[in-house]
């Protein structure tokens, strides 16, 4: 059996496994992070001085500080750190600085546009 789900990369609760409580509140703070995604901005660099609780940035592909090597992920400032997710194709985000719905596909963030605009 896996021990995350294929979609989200939620934990599971493994059987006999210690400390539960630890994996289901990773999984609560994933689902609070993923579901309805509010980003500040898209391909930031540079870590916010004062991030408040629940912020996201998508990162771009240089990020510095205490984003070095996170590149391409989206980085939420929860519990006084940071944590970290991949980006999977199709999520949607609104993006504050763009005041826009966009959506991550073939590698890069893509505003919605209406289907029928007339």
């Amino acid at each position: 059996m896996p021990d995350q789900t294929p979609n989200l990369s939620l934990p599971f609760i493994m059987p006999a496994q210690a400390q539960k409580h630890v994996t289901h509140n990773e999984a609560i703070e994933l689902l609070d992070m993923i579901v309805q995604l509010t980003l500040e901005s898209i391909a930031a660099n540079v870590p916010p001085g004062a991030p408040m609780e629940g912020q996201a940035w998508a990162l771009g592909t240089s990020p510095s500080g205490d984003w070095s090597g996170q590149g391409g992920q989206i980085a939420t400032w929860r519990g006084g750190g940071w944590l970290f997710v991949a980006l999977r194709e199709g999520w949607m985000a609104w993006v504050k600085d763009a005041a826009a719905l966009q959506v991550f596909t073939g590698g890069a963030w893509a505003t919605l546009v209406a289907l029928n605009p007339d």
